[in-house]
């Protein structure tokens, strides 16, 4: 029989429409289960829509994880126009002509692999304590340090003057109101981004998103942390007490090339999840314990 405490723990991925917050996304996940516990992992603009992963109960303590996958996006690009927020919400700010299909080729090509981005001051990175976001809607202009990021793929998939649809794969932590900027500028243009669609937060999809008042939490198990590219390990019983009382752990296997590990029982609760620092592996979170 599933107890309240189960049924009010695990995950939802939900398909966030246009012209709410990701916050406002989850007020339908915190009336069906009843719960304010609730939280979601990466922000989608209020302008964008796609899939949001909501976590309830104490998986919102694995936001971490579940926020550190890679991410894949459908994305409109409008030329000749940049606004102050990057996107269709914002004033305008400058303006640009239409780039050649040459040269947005050509820029979009310099913006793949690993790059260093400077973030839209209407975000929600702090800066000296305060959000960027609110220093710029009062008038100030953050500075915004440049960030290294990933773009695994960037395609053009077609490109009627003013509009360009992409199609991106990236990191975590990539802005693509900031993409859509970059390019124009290369492109010897302006532009902001005029919608948004993300599709992949790892290895979950927007196609698999449920209606939260119909939908079942998933469990988190293995299958979940292997989708989000994240290893697992089993261990035994008596390593289990010791991952319970936060003690040292002996012979966890050493995982090359990975950061983070989920540690499981042998009948599949997790237990706890590991993070590597300085070629050790530490208690990133202990579960088992909450």
């Amino acid at each position: 029989m599933m107890t309240e405490t189960t049924r009010n723990e695990g995950f939802l991925l939900l398909n966030k429409k246009p012209g709410i917050t990701s916050f406002e996304a989850l007020k339908e996940v915190k009336k069906a289960f009843s719960t304010g516990q609730v939280g979601h992992t990466g922000t989608l603009d209020k302008f964008a829509e796609g899939l949001l992963i909501a976590l309830v109960g104490r998986a919102v303590k694995l936001t971490p994880w579940f926020s550190g996958g890679d991410k894949r996006y459908e994305g409109t690009i409008r030329f000749g126009v940049e606004t102050d927020t990057l996107d269709p919400e914002g004033a305008p700010l400058a303006e640009g002509e239409m780039p050649s299909l040459d040269a947005l080729v050509c820029a979009l090509a310099s913006f793949r692999g690993n790059i260093l981005q400077r973030p839209p001051a209407y975000s929600a990175i702090h800066i000296g304590g305060k959000r960027a976001s609110k220093l710029a809607r009062n008038g100030a202009i953050p500075e915004m340090p440049k960030r290294p990021v990933s773009v695994y793929a960037l395609e053009l998939r077609s490109y009627r003057p003013p509009f360009a649809e992409v199609y991106i794969h990236c990191s975590k932590g990539t802005y693509i109101r900031s993409l859509a900027r970059d390019i124009a500028l290369a492109a010897g243009s302006r532009a902001h981004l005029a919608s948004l669609k993300r599709t992949h937060i790892a290895g979950f999809s927007v196609e698999d998103a449920v209606n939260p008042a119909v939908g079942a939490l998933k469990p988190l198990n293995q299958q979940a942390f292997e989708t989000l590219g994240i290893s697992c390990v089993t261990v035994s019983e008596e390593e289990a007490g010791k991952i319970i009382h936060g003690q040292a752990l002996e012979n966890i296997p050493e995982l090359q090339g990975e950061t983070a590990a989920g540690i499981f029982r042998d009948n599949g609760e997790l237990l706890a999840v590991l993070k590597k620092e300085q070629h050790r592996w530490r208690y990133g979170y202990v579960y088992a314990r909450e």
